[in-house]
């Protein structure tokens, strides 16, 4: 490859004169250095004489596919990053080039802005260190299985590339942290990382939140707000529970992926995006295409690469492993350095299902650190179901009311709220509207038997009341006042946050 010092040297091949010749100028104008060729022999012979940093091919060649000088460098094991141009809405060809190896693919007209952009980004390793053989992301997925040292091998291979990934796996597996890990592998380290949950974002905000809005576009739109994407720019952009996404939301994210541009609400032009995009999901989404629930184009789109994350039950020999990573990170949160398990510990752990993975194996662990006698935790400590006392768990859903100070405020109002007001509630995905004349009443908290109960109740009940009532405060504050808006921001229809509105006395104050 040249040195730094040298020109940068890049091929294009394309058998339209014209299109090579505006190719080859755009480039130039960059200051880079263009040689050009019309088929897939002649691209060949530059190969052969020279070393590219990037190489332009188009997919179709009067002697063959772009995919056979693709195939060919991969061969040779040549350095150059190929970026392939493909006829508009050849998806199956984008797909395979960049299965094949091929670091990017442009559409076909290609607009001379977004040629510049892609290029720019392949060669953006130049002046960058070569990534290190391991991050702080991929040391944190902790396991030397077979299964785990096949899913770091699988990071580090398609870390280099712009292909989009696709992380499977059951939940509390380390989707997200397989996802930074193939962050901090790429050349897109330096750029930021944006993780979306979105499972957590309730539809009607979808669009304004991965896309952004300008000021005035809608009520309350009282400011200008960039979206995921253009947060994401110049780095990664991690879709989490992708399969969570509405029909109408996939459209409009596919049109995203292939032109690689995102509209504002309220603005009339695209902008160009830069984003490498990796998503991730719990669901089995070829059951959910087939089943209609997720679009074909767009799961082919995001499935270039996949990654399956073993579920924990798979990879038991990483037991003590994690266990140990957990337990270290327990001790300094719990002040405990002492704090170790015995062998019938461990072996207990070795006979649970780990239905939550390894994110049920932190929970366990902590709430044994919490619940045994000593540092030294053993079986008895571990089992989940029962106290130190064999009395079943304290369970929020059981108790009703009476829950702990530390469940979430909204599961609790949750669970005092009026049956009329449950009822007429009805899910996000229904679209289904309360009938007419429906008018929420207040209940009242059950009251408890005995006096000193009902004290203690009493005082939790306040304490609840009051957070309920600063998150409602907030939701209104960050929403400028729109019910619609901070409903969604809490997760609750606008018939919910009413009711209560109402109930604490704020009357949507």
């Amino acid at each position: 490859m040249a040195d730094n010092t040298s020109p940068i040297r890049m091929l294009v091949v394309d058998d339209e004169p014209d299109l090579r010749e505006l190719y080859v100028l755009t480039l130039q104008r960059e200051g880079w250095q263009a040689d050009e060729a019309g088929s897939v022999a002649q691209a060949l012979q530059c190969l052969a004489r020279h070393e590219y940093e990037v190489a332009i091919v188009d997919m179709r060649l009067p002697d063959g596919e772009g995919t056979d000088i693709l195939a060919w460098a991969q061969t040779q094991r040549r350095a150059e990053r190929i970026i392939m141009a493909t006829a508009y809405g050849s998806a199956a060809s984008a797909v395979q080039a960049l299965k094949l190896g091929a670091y990017d693919y442009l559409t076909k007209p290609v607009e001379l802005s977004q040629l510049r952009q892609v290029v720019r980004s392949a060669l953006g390793h130049r002046d960058a260190p070569p990534p290190l053989p391991t991050t702080a992301a991929l040391q944190a997925m902790v396991g030397e299985s077979a299964p785990m040292l096949a899913v770091k091998q699988t990071l580090r291979r398609c870390a280099r590339g712009m292909a989009p990934v696709l992380i499977q796996g059951e939940s509390g597996t380390g989707k997200e942290l397989a996802a930074r890990a193939l962050h901090e592998l790429s050349n897109r380290a330096g750029g930021p990382f944006v993780a979306v949950n979105c499972s957590a974002i309730p539809e009607h905000l979808l669009e304004a939140e991965f896309f952004g809005y300008r000021k005035g576009a809608f009520t309350g739109a009282t400011s200008a707000h960039e979206g995921f994407f253009a947060a994401a720019a110049g780095g990664t952009l991690f879709l989490d529970e992708i399969g969570e996404l509405p029909l109408s939301m996939q459209a409009k994210l596919l049109r995203a992926v292939q032109e690689r541009k995102v509209r504002a609400i309220g603005e009339t032009a695209e902008t160009p995006v830069d984003v490498r995009l990796v998503s991730a999901t719990h669901r089995d989404l070829q059951r959910c295409v087939s089943e209609g629930s997720f679009r074909q184009d767009l799961y082919y789109r995001l499935n270039v690469i996949a990654v399956t994350m073993p579920a924990l039950r798979e990879r038991l020999d990483d037991l003590p492993l994690l266990v140990e990573a957990l337990l270290a990170r327990i001790r300094h949160e719990h002040e405990r350095p002492g704090l170790r398990l015995d062998d019938a510990a461990l072996h207990r752990l070795r006979g649970l299902g780990f239905a939550g993975n390894v994110r049920e194996l932190e929970n366990l662990l902590h709430r044994a650190a919490t619940m045994a006698a000593s540092d030294l935790i053993g079986a008895p400590d571990l089992e989940p179901d029962a106290d130190r006392t064999g009395s079943p768990t304290f369970s929020a859903t059981q108790a009703g009311t009476h829950a702990p100070a530390h469940t979430p405020w909204s599961i609790q109002a949750q669970a005092r709220e009026p049956a009329e007001v449950q009822a007429h509630a009805p899910s996000r995905a229904s679209g289904q509207e309360p009938g007419p004349g429906f008018e929420a009443q207040p209940q009242t908290l059950p009251t408890p038997g005995a006096a000193g109960e009902d004290e203690e109740i009493e005082g939790l009940a306040a304490c609840l009341d009051d957070i309920e009532r600063e998150a409602l405060r907030q939701a209104l504050l960050d929403s400028h006042g729109d019910l619609e808006a901070a409903a969604g921001l809490l997760g609750l229809l606008p018939l919910q946050l009413q009711w209560r509105l109402r109930r604490l006395h704020l009357d949507g104050r």
